[in-house]
């Protein structure tokens, strides 16, 4: 597998004027760039389509100066994260017709920066990331009528994606509406109908919180104080449930915890790859989620670490430490 870092840590949960501002890509990279263990290095980077890092509406050559950027660091690009939520170009996939026809133009604006990426050379592999861009209350409203709306308004993007040759993935995070629990996010996949095109895109940390029913009591599969022997049966049953729908991965840790900076709600806190309070054995967590990862098109894997601090983010042991954690997920497949 691929190792990739994602760019978006620099972005998510960061606000100009404060004691976190955003990190510019050309910084990331040159962290991303410099982290080396044992000989080995990042492979690649994953993108978040959106200011400042990137223009959804840059022009051709400010793309491929992107890509010369990129390529200049000795890195490739993966998977890319369209700009589908209210506040960038999109709007709830379950919202009003022009959010829903927003969400499908901001898939349609990463797939355009797709074609140039990969016409480029920089990018040969990954997919472009979506959610449903609405919070869970505002889903439960309706929630047959919601998910109705989600899977038509996904069905429309993914037509977008697989005319460039793209795939879509979901990225299961409590916050969003109809993906909140890990039964929810298959109603929506099955609900959406379109497997070869409309993925799922596994993190370690979100999912976690998918085990603890954060915002579903009643898809819990585990309760706080569970022994590790009640851990791992409820691990596979979570696993065996959306692998076969998983093309993207998301490595990452998670301390029980929920965290929202921003203007992002609260979700599955990331926090450091080797914190004394993280809850998954990463190496082994991840191998449930990848078992025939390539049958199912993933040539690479990618940390995240959604808002953590500035401080810990501009630390290169940070960088060495979780490349060292995905080296031996890597080296466990």
């Amino acid at each position: 597998m691929k190792l990739h870092n994602a760019m978006w840590p620099g972005l998510v949960g960061k606000e100009p004027g404060t004691d976190h501002p955003p990190i510019a890509l050309d910084r990331m990279l040159q962290m991303t760039a410099a982290a080396s263990v044992k000989g080995r290095k990042y492979d690649g980077v994953d993108l978040f389509l959106f200011h400042p890092h990137t223009d959804p509406d840059a022009s051709d050559d400010a793309i491929k100066a992107m890509a010369d950027q990129i390529a200049a660091h000795g890195l490739k690009v993966g998977s890319l994260v369209a700009p589908v939520w209210p506040g960038t170009v999109g709007g709830p996939a379950f919202g009003s017709d022009d959010d829903r026809k927003n969400f499908v133009l901001a898939v349609e604006k990463a797939c355009r920066i797709a074609d140039i990426l990969k016409a480029h050379g920089v990018r040969e592999y990954g997919i472009i990331r979506i959610d449903s861009a609405g919070g869970v209350a505002d889903w439960a409203k309706d929630p047959a009528g919601n998910t109705k709306k989600i899977a038509e308004t996904w069905r429309e993007a993914g037509k977008v994606a697989a005319q460039h040759g793209e795939r879509l993935a979901a990225e299961g995070e409590i916050c969003w509406g109809g993906m909140h629990s890990w039964q929810a996010m298959i109603d929506t996949l099955e609900a959406t109908g379109m497997p070869e095109t409309v993925g799922f895109q596994a993190d370690l940390a979100h999912t976690y919180l998918y085990l603890m029913g954060y915002n579903a009591p009643e898809a819990a599969l585990l309760k706080e104080g569970y022994s590790d022997e009640e851990f791992w049966p409820a691990y596979t049953k979570l696993t065996d449930a959306l692998r076969p729908w998983t093309i993207d991965f998301h490595v990452a840790q998670n301390d029980g915890s929920v965290h929202g900076t921003g203007s992002h709600d609260k979700t599955g806190r990331h926090c450091r790859a080797d914190d004394p309070k993280g809850k998954l054995d990463i190496a082994k967590c991840s191998a449930f989620w990848l078992k025939e990862a390539a049958a199912r098109g993933m040539k690479h894997i990618c940390w995240d670490g959604c808002m953590f601090a500035n401080d810990i983010l501009e630390d290169a042991h940070t960088w060495e430490t979780i490349l060292s954690k995905m080296i031996e997920v890597d080296e466990a497949l």
